[in-house]
């Protein structure tokens, strides 16, 4: 009895660390951004794109957050007695260098910015610039007073980035679950191997086991897409 309660046990012990322990893909990112390489080493060029896919996507919510700076140094701008195209290359300026590079675009004459900032809302993260350009042509053509429409617009935007954190915070728990269940297939994999079962020979050297296989991947793997939908929906504001 002992002899099957001690596997049993290591395999339990193992896959919880497994699961509660830091992941396999952090710890590898870790040691590929950790310290430089020598010069001429593998490596760098991996590191960059380790690096570029990060910034990519992270690049949404930056520029999130650029779009509310922007529209709060415009703001400040226009009350200062500045025109709307002086607020906007001065409060762009001052942006995050990709967003800035982004959105200042030397080829476009000062009353093509509208148009430009509604072509460039097509990008995951700059939906707020369409509204800026809204306000913009508003402003421009039936006059009134573009800064406290843009503190508005400044303050819609923040509850709205403030909301969406909010709910990837409540998301981080239903998602992490998710992971667990989809986990625990290969603990009892584990656990049956460790008793004795030899569960691997039956759903790889078998047409029963193959399909027992090929059904469970399916069905966890549409269950994972299916959760990550549910959260992306919710993450969205209504």
């Amino acid at each position: 009895m002992i002899d099957v309660i001690a596997p049993a046990a290591l395999c339990c012990a193992a896959s919880a660390w497994l699961l509660l322990g830091p992941s396999t893909a952090g710890r590898r990112l870790d040691r590929l951004l950790g310290p430089e390489p020598a010069p001429g080493g593998p490596l760098p060029a991996l590191r960059s794109r380790v690096e570029a896919i990060k910034e990519r996507r992270g690049r949404p919510g930056r520029r999130r957050t650029s779009v509310i700076e922007l529209c709060d140094g415009m703001a400040a701008e226009l009350t200062a007695g500045r025109t709307p195209e002086e607020a906007f290359a001065l409060s762009a300026a001052v942006l995050d260098p990709h967003v800035s590079a982004e959105i200042l675009d030397p080829k476009r004459a000062p009353p093509s910015f509208p148009a430009h900032l509604a072509d460039l809302a097509s990008k995951p993260g700059a939906e707020g610039l369409r509204l800026l350009a809204a306000c913009w042509r508003i402003g421009s053509e039936r006059g009134g007073t573009l800064a406290t429409v843009l503190d508005g617009l400044a303050a819609a935007l923040r509850d709205e980035e403030a909301q969406r954190q909010d709910v990837a915070v409540q998301l981080a728990g239903p998602r992490a679950t998710a992971r667990l269940l989809a986990a625990l297939p290969l603990l009892g994999t584990g656990m049956a191997a460790a008793l004795g079962a030899h569960p691997l020979a039956f759903l790889c050297g078998s047409l029963p086991g193959l399909a027992c296989l090929s059904t469970g991947i399916a069905l966890n793997a549409t269950g994972l897409y299916w959760t990550h939908r549910l959260a992306e929906s919710a993450k969205t504001p209504t």
